[in-house]
């Protein structure tokens, strides 16, 4: 299989090392038994019908294999993957141009789909619908539409914002799927296959420590890995273990839970700055100067399943555990009044 990727000034999007350690295909792929099952069945059909796969929307926090899995489409199909993303096709031309580059049984990966113009949107209507493509031809008066035949390709999209997709776009897939948290357990095997790839020296101690650490996140696990063999190569003798790991991750500012240096920023700040809230999201993400967006999509949702965080009406809330996690003493209104907000 050859793999296209696309952007707008013609660089790879992703890096190399990203690419090399991805699963090879569904067999590979850790965690996320119920979805595995639900594209084993999709694809075997397809397969067997000797016909493109139906589209696929998978969603979910950044960093759970949403573009490995169109990788693994494209792989389980045989077919050649391109890759681009919602914010790289600024006009309804820039899809038009690769629509008409895909052959029979292509898979187009559109990573951060929700973030399409609406323009561009509307091309790929009919396109995922009747693999047929409108130009306009012309302005003004004398315009005029003709429609192009496509051959049947497959289309993969990737939101971390299921919400800002449309009804008719999300309903044109055949299949949507939100990705969940991974175990860790599960997060143990990645870290242990990673490590066999990088030829990494870890034993199961260390593996179990980085996974702990990972905030359920495969990405964050291979970061967190690649820093530990780091520390180990240069601060101890090269084998990562238990203790090297807990050493080198206290190192590069990851604790006990998981929790790096921008996510005790937003808890420090909730707690200090504003007196454990209610405080707004924008003033919340102007005060550690990142964006909402990251703030929202990034650092809230571990924060909030592992209860350190609440989302009210009137604004975020540190619970008691944030304060406790940080070593402060928690406030007596904060006690009684955190779900009154």
């Amino acid at each position: 299989m050859r793999e296209e990727l696309l952007s707008p000034n013609k660089e790879p999007i992703e890096s190399e090392i990203e690419v090399g350690l991805r699963p090879k295909g569904l067999a590979e792929f850790v965690g996320q038994t119920e979805l595995k099952g639900h594209l084993r069945v999709m694809l075997e059909a397809a397969r067997e019908r000797e016909q493109p796969a139906d589209h696929f929307l998978f969603a979910g926090p950044p960093g759970l294999g949403k573009t490995t899995l169109a990788h693994i489409v494209a792989m389980e199909m045989g077919a050649e993957l391109h890759v681009t993303s919602g914010p790289a096709l600024e006009r309804a031309g820039d899809l038009a141009s690769i629509l008409t580059k895909l052959e029979i049984g292509d898979v187009l990966f559109i990573d951060e789909i929700h973030r399409l113009a609406r323009a561009v949107e509307e091309v790929l209507y009919p396109a995922m619908e009747d693999f047929e493509l409108d130009i306009i031809l012309g302005k003004g008066p004398a315009a005029r539409s003709i429609r192009l035949d496509l051959p049947p390709f497959t289309l993969v999209g990737a939101t971390t914002r299921t919400g800002l997709i449309t009804g008719p776009l999300r309903d044109r897939f055949g299949l949507t799927a939100r990705l969940d948290y991974y175990e860790s357990e599960e997060l143990q095997s990645i870290v242990q296959r990673t490590a066999g790839i990088l030829e990494v020296d870890i034993d199961s101690d260390g593996a179990t420590e980085i996974a702990k650490r990972s905030r359920g996140t495969p990405r964050i696990a291979n970061r967190l890995l690649r820093q530990v063999r780091d520390f180990a190569q240069v601060e101890r003798e090269g084998k990562v273990n238990g203790d090297v790991a807990r050493d080198g991750l206290t190192f590069f500012g990851v604790d006990d839970i998981g929790l790096d240096k921008a996510s005790r920023a937003i808890l420090i700040s909730l707690c200090e700055k504003f007196s454990g809230g209610p405080v707004g999201i924008k003033t919340l993400a102007i005060s550690v100067s990142e964006p909402e967006d990251t703030v929202e999509d990034v650092y809230e949702p571990f924060l909030i399943q592992h209860g350190l965080l609440v989302r009210t009406p009137k604004g975020r809330v540190a619970t008691p555990a944030a304060y406790k996690h940080l070593g402060l003493s928690v406030p007596s209104d904060k006690k009684q009044s955190l779900f009154d907000n």
